[in-house]
């Protein structure tokens, strides 16, 4: 018997986007009854699999997609170890190292969480969306190329969605973001009455890849500085290109034995920036100089980019019948590295709340179902990156070394160590 009411319930995804792709595919396969519409502004025949852009996932957020069938293990470099450390100056008291080192193999799991471009976890992902939507397209349904430009609750429990025709839906779910987002781009589509938590950091996070020499594979390192967190994710060897014909048989050009690549996050003062003016050759001796002796050593640094750094996030994820999850809920800064996590973390609680609707009477309940039960997971991580992102800007005597000491403690203590890992893994509701 289905769990809704008739007619159907009718949804719309707003943003095929990873949390968007995500929310799509979960509600194909829990919600049988649920006529399901995906939105974008891109045009459907854009290949985005060349999207070089970097994403870390937890180890829960692994679980999904390949419960999902939309996860590309060959594409992504298993993260097995992080380590985080505080720059000097440090207190030196009772040996302690300012460092933790978290370890795949101390929770007894194959790897803390992965690392991939943009590109290879999207395109799998719209795939299988694609594959699905193919096999019901009476209920299943995809508007690429038709960007959103209004949205209004209505007073019947509905919503109705502008995408250059109007169209009702019983709940729209915005999950248009970006890495980086521009905190204000999506401000136009807000709800009246909707309160949004706004700072600006008033820092620029540098990304590329560099080249190391003598990593460990598949270690993460971040390194705590006095102008913001420094961070290296690993990354896959990079491809060979192919053999082009009449080209030389002769074996092809290989990554020197021991260099490796990684992502780089490189977060600094935007106000008094020490990273735009240099060269890459001298990006990498500042490089060479902050990061300890466990990440290698830095041989290169590829032409980097920049993007302002700020918080932006709602201080509710319902308003009527329109649900703002992932980047569209909130914008954190880099330093943990759990945006995007967060934001599937959404998406799962938001589906699974709607499969125990009976009747469009529930809906209303099951949303504030939603708030409720993200609220701790959003607000703790939403309090700790601003707590970290804050402290960076405070020039209070000796604070880098109270981090690094609180580093040390960490790494002293393996309970509170394991359930830190676990918390990053797969979230406070587990």
């Amino acid at each position: 018997m289905s769990n809704l009411a008739l007619p159907p319930l009718r949804l719309a995804v707003v943003g095929a986007g990873p949390v968007g792709l995500a929310l799509a595919l979960l509600g194909a396969r829990l919600l049988p009854d649920a006529e399901v519409t995906l939105f974008d502004a891109r045009a459907q025949e854009l290949d985005v699999s060349a999207d070089p852009r970097t994403l870390a996932l937890a180890l829960g957020s692994v679980h999904l997609l390949e419960r999902l069938n939309a996860w590309d293990a060959g594409a992504a470099q298993p993260i097995l170890e992080v380590h985080v450390s505080q720059a000097p100056p440090t207190l030196d008291l009772l040996a302690l190292k300012p460092q933790v080192l978290l370890r795949a193999g101390d929770e007894r799991v194959p790897m803390l969480g992965a690392v991939l471009s943009y590109g290879a976890l999207v395109a799998p992902m719209q795939r299988a969306w694609e594959a699905v939507a193919a096999a019901q397209p009476k209920r299943l349904r995809t508007h690429f190329g038709q960007p959103v430009v209004a949205a209004k609750n209505l007073g019947n429990h509905t919503v109705e969605l502008d995408a250059g025709i109007a169209e009702v839906f019983d709940l729209a779910v915005v999950a248009e973001g970006g890495v980086f987002a521009d905190p204000t781009q999506h401000q136009g589509r807000l709800p009246k009455g909707r309160s949004t938590v706004r700072h600006d950091y008033h820092q620029t996070a540098w990304v590329g890849t560099v080249t190391l020499d003598g990593a460990i594979p598949g270690r993460a390192i971040e390194r705590f500085t006095r102008d913001g967190p420094v961070a290296l994710l690993p990354l896959r060897p990079a491809p060979e290109p192919p053999l082009k014909a009449g080209a030389s048989s002769s074996p092809p050009a290989v990554q020197p034995l021991g260099h490796s690549r990684a992502a780089l996050v490189w977060c600094v003062n935007a106000d008094d920036d020490p990273v735009r003016d240099l060269s890459d050759a001298q990006r990498a001796a500042v490089l060479r100089s902050i990061f300890p002796d466990e990440a290698g050593c830095v041989l290169a640094v590829s032409p980097l980019k920049s993007f302002a750094l700020a918080l932006n996030a709602e201080r509710t994820l319902v308003g009527g019948r329109q649900v703002r999850i992932g980047n569209a809920a909130q914008t954190l800064h880099p330093v943990a590295g759990q945006g995007l996590n967060l934001g599937l973390r959404d998406a799962v609680a938001l589906v699974q709340a709607l499969r125990d609707v009976a009747s469009r009477e529930q809906i209303d309940a099951a949303l504030r179902t939603v708030e409720w039960q993200r609220g701790p997971d959003r607000w703790q991580l939403i309090a700790a990156t601003d707590f970290l992102a804050r402290s960076f800007t405070w020039r209070w005597p000796g604070l880098g070394a109270v981090r690094g000491l609180g580093l040390a403690a960490l790494d002293a203590l393996p309970p509170l160590k394991s359930a830190l890992v676990r918390q990053m893994m797969f979230g406070r509701r587990y």
